[in-house]
């Protein structure tokens, strides 16, 4: 199935979010009292607390926002990679829908990334909703068909069925001998980056590194040579 695919028509990506405030006492009291809630089932023992779980708010689309969306796509056999980053989320957002509608909207085209579905793909339209901009047709799959759907999952790919299973990125790189992304950061350390170090180029930097290694674990699945650093363009 995965060489009937045009890896031309693919748009790759990976996103990099964080907590919506640096810090728990930033949130108002509405939002703290609903943060207390969401983590309640999380704290396990009495050395955690909401304040302590805070820095993981960022993956929740509630209590998160997105500060870089990188992309990559192939072009004249270059693989061409994009990042639209930034403190402001929804700036960010209607950049990545103006490249979506402009390029990535018929229905011959397809969105990937690792963990992408249960991840990604709905925090991006989440945000999107929240930040009053209409979802492009690619990501938005309300009242769509499985098979309608246009979104390919690295992680879903490996899996082959098997639902309790779960692979990261950096794990398959190195089964496939593919190079880690994770040789400065990782996204345990966003949050700290940004709220603490104030270096969102270092964090684009990472995402663009993950979105690269999701193509490459792309074309290792479709038994392809992977491209080569000489043939990557940062546009």
């Amino acid at each position: 199935m995965l060489h009937k695919i045009d890896i031309s028509k693919v748009l790759f990506l990976d996103i990099e979010t964080v907590p919506i405030s640096p810090s728990y006492d930033d949130l108002n009291e509405r939002f703290k009292l609903l943060w207390d809630k969401k983590v309640s089932n999380l704290i396990k023992n009495e050395d955690d607390t909401p304040q302590s779980f805070y820095p993981r708010a960022g993956i929740y689309s509630e209590f998160g926002k997105i500060i870089c969306i990188s992309v990559a796509y192939f072009n004249n056999n270059k693989l061409r990679v994009k990042s639209f980053y930034g403190d402001d989320e929804s700036i960010l957002l209607l950049e990545f829908k103006e490249l979506l509608d402009k390029y990535f909207s018929d229905d011959s085209h397809f969105l990937c990334g690792h963990n992408a579905k249960e991840f990604d793909f709905p925090y991006i339209a989440r945000r999107m909703l929240i930040n009053k901009i209409k979802i492009p047709k690619i990501l938005n799959t309300a009242g769509m068909k499985p098979w309608e759907v246009r979104h390919l999952d690295t992680m879903q790919l490996w899996k082959f069925g098997d639902y309790k299973h779960y692979t990261s990125l950096d794990l398959l790189t190195a089964i496939f001998d593919i190079p880690t992304p994770k040789d400065d950061i990782s996204g345990a350390d966003v949050w700290k980056v940004y709220w603490k170090d104030n270096d969102l180029e270092r964090i684009k930097i990472y995402c663009e590194k993950d979105t690269i290694t999701v193509v490459r674990l792309f074309q290792a699945f479709r038994m392809e040579d992977w491209i080569q650093e000489e043939n990557i363009v940062f546009i």
